[in-house]
């Protein structure tokens, strides 16, 4: 097993410059003036599904909203001094994703602080809680209804988006651990379907209020070649650090992640493969933009924000052979409902299922397709029950999805062991004998 210390200062400088990509492309896009005048607009906007950011602030500002909020979460863990590894690349990758589409700086600060508080009360280190403050953010949609939607203006909606924020951010450690027994580790979005069923009661609780949430979609039909290219050279520059750091024995590693079934926790990195784990995650974004290329899909804010989510967690869970059952289940659920496969909800589903992975990886290739299948449908009615407040609700279905198929194998199991379970006859005689 590697040293820890050997692939960390590595890793962190490709995070940095992956983060720093983001930056310049949009920089380089759009000029600096306007991607601060992009970024500046997205904290005062609406955050719910679906708000493709490349469309509200152009290509700079979203880049440059993606670069900071990635930045920011690599700097929280290492002030927190807590280990890059499989989960925290997963995180800093999936926040940097969904600052595309979703996540601000100004609407993710009440989560984590409520996370933070949480930590308190608990009386155990916020390092301990980090991840569940980092995922989190899926909430921040929840914040800028408030600020920016509610009708509400001025500081008291400031006050009234901090105040619900640090109250769902509170609740979010205790929910996500009992949301973890439900499906037993097989939805790597997990914190997902805590804040899918927390966005369940927020939008309950506006909906009672009689606040709006309905809303549109908002979608780059046009993207650029600054957002096309982004994954395509992160993936290639994932593969490079990857294979300096395990050298000759990336394939043979590589090999050995192939042979997991993904189920929560897998860490890739922490198994003594971290370096293949970083091959792993650059062949699963090379993929994702092959097949989004052959079938002509836009390639923009959302859509980059699914495959960064899917190379996080390709060092958490997610590998070549137990994403793709996944994915063909959501193409032939797609082409039998009539659905275009370009069309934005088959598109996102197609690369978010894939936190079903472990299904696929524990119970085979049918299982995974079957699951793949049932997600699409449930999918995209999932969002309308939390009115759009978590941006992972793939994370949300998966975890319904997942839970639903283990309650079902794992009863089949018991019920399979009971009947080959031999049965003991006693003899007659003894039992008038008290035997």
């Amino acid at each position: 097993m590697k040293n820890r210390s050997s692939y960390e200062k590595p890793l962190y400088r490709l995070l940095i410059v992956c983060m720093l990509l983001f930056a310049g492309g949009g920089i380089l896009c759009d000029g600096l003036t306007s991607s601060l005048q992009g970024f500046m607009s997205l904290q005062m906007h609406s955050a719910r599904l679906i708000n493709d950011f490349t469309v509200i602030g152009g290509s700079g500002g979203a880049l440059l909203n993606a670069a900071v909020m990635g930045l920011l979460a690599l700097a929280l863990v290492r002030i927190c001094r807590v280990s890059l590894s499989g989960p925290t690349v997963a995180a800093v990758f999936t926040i940097a994703g969904f600052s595309l589409f979703g996540k601000t700086p100004l609407n993710a600060f009440p989560i984590v602080t409520g996370v933070f508080l949480a930590s308190r009360i608990a009386r155990k280190p916020f390092r301990n809680y980090i991840l569940m403050a980092l995922f989190g953010t899926a909430l921040g949609p929840l914040v800028s209804f408030l600020i920016c939607e509610s009708g509400l203006s001025g500081p008291v909606a400031l006050l009234a988006g901090f105040a619900a924020g640090c109250a769902a951010g509170l609740i979010l450690p205790a929910l996500s651990m009992a949301m973890l027994r439900m499906h037993e580790g097989f939805n790597i979005y997990n914190i997902g379907l805590a804040c899918g069923f927390l966005g369940l009661f927020a939008a309950s609780f506006l909906e009672a209020a009689r606040r709006n949430l309905s809303g549109e979609i908002i979608w780059n039909e046009n993207p650029g070649l600054e957002l096309v290219l982004q994954v395509p050279v992160m993936s290639l520059l994932m593969i490079g650090t990857g294979l300096r750091i395990d050298g000759a024995k990336t394939l043979d590693n590589l090999k050995k992640i192939f042979k997991q079934s993904g189920r929560l926790p897998s860490d890739f990195m922490s198994s003594g493969a971290p370096g293949a784990a970083l091959v792993n995650a650059g062949l699963l974004g090379l993929a994702g933009t092959l097949y989004l290329l052959l079938i002509g899909a836009d390639i923009n804010g959302p859509v980059i924000g699914g495959l960064l989510t899917v190379m996080g967690f390709a060092t958490f869970g997610k590998h070549l052979r137990n994403t793709w059952p996944v994915a063909v289940g959501v193409v032939a659920a797609t082409l039998l409902s009539g659905k275009s496969l370009t069309d934005p909800g088959p598109v996102l589903a197609l690369l978010f299922s894939t936190t079903l992975a472990p299904l696929a990886g524990e119970f085979g290739r049918l299982t995974g397709f079957a699951a793949g299948f049932v997600h699409l449908t449930l999918v995209e009615r999932t969002a309308a029950w939390h009115g759009g407040l978590d941006l992972y609700n793939n994370g949300f279905a998966g975890g319904l999805t997942a839970t639903l198929f283990v309650a079902v194998i794992q009863w089949l199991r018991a019920t399979r062991r009971t009947e080959t379970k031999p049965k003991i006859r006693i003899n007659p005689a003894e039992q008038s004998n008290g035997k």
